[in-house]
């Protein structure tokens, strides 16, 4: 049986325009001839010389967050309890079982940058694509925000998913989303545009405090979404195990 694998992660570096500035990841690329003085240090009577073309290992050190690049947030991420109060899991805690199942491609790249996704959007979507959800479907939104990655307006481009269409979702047995836009939620310039004009707290960041009432988790900065078919594809996205913490970075694939 022939397959595809199709990239839907991002890379981490150092240059691209993918967080705001206090979030910003360094790499610090130690080549093979430093580490060739770190093995030598390690073995007394070693020289440099003696090391097959005189050259070591090559490290990376990295001053980084758990959401920098294409990542999986826990549920405590979004808030200390879920499921109406038991305490939110974290990264390594998340069940296996909830990262690797069929995918389903909602196409959201018409509606305009800040929108927040009803689940009247989500459900005219999956009436569109033909799809009834099954319980541990992973559905991705391909967003405007994707063809914008690494561009200087990368923040705030995309739509949002709300709390309302979240629960939509988890209430039918969803519990990992995704997006390739910054975040679940709506850009929050246009989120702080609304909350100035509104009052109205309960916009901000609504889509992952829907995580209190059914916990679930989201991947963000996803990438080549507009190469995926609607269904009929596998999408991977285990995360890597950091004990107690809100994310995990993966490299996440789907599989066709």
């Amino acid at each position: 049986m022939s397959r595809t694998l199709i990239d839907i992660s991002v890379a981490i570096d150092n240059h691209t325009m993918a967080d705001p500035p206090m979030m910003k990841p360094e790499i610090n690329y130690i080549g093979h001839e430093r580490g060739a003085e770190d093995i030598v240090a390690m073995f007394p009577g070693l020289k440099v010389e003696d090391l097959p073309d005189g050259q070591g290992w090559a490290v990376e050190e990295m001053k980084i967050t758990t959401h920098n690049g294409t990542h999986l947030d826990a549920p405590w991420h979004y808030h200390p309890t879920m499921d109406g109060g038991a305490r939110a899991i974290t990264i390594d805690e998340v069940p296996l079982e909830w990262c690797y199942n069929p995918g389903v491609k909602l196409d959201f790249r018409h509606l305009p940058d800040g929108y927040v996704a009803t689940a009247a959007d989500v459900e005219a979507e999956l009436k569109r694509i033909g799809h009834e959800l099954r319980p541990l479907d992973i559905v991705v939104v391909n967003t405007s925000a994707g063809a914008a990655y690494g561009q200087p307006y990368f923040l705030g481009k995309g739509c949002g998913v709300g709390r309302e269409a979240t629960l939509y979702l988890l209430e039918r047995g969803v519990r990992v989303t995704g997006t390739d836009a910054w975040s679940w939620d709506a850009p929050f310039p246009h989120t702080a545009k609304k909350f100035a004009e509104t009052g109205d707290a309960s916009l901000i960041w609504e889509g992952h405090k829907a995580g209190r009432e059914i916990g679930y988790c989201h991947l963000e900065k996803l990438s080549n979404l507009e190469q995926l078919p609607a269904t009929g594809f596998l999408i991977s996205c285990f995360p890597v195990k950091i004990k107690g913490a809100s994310a995990g970075w993966t490299r996440a694939v789907a599989i066709l």
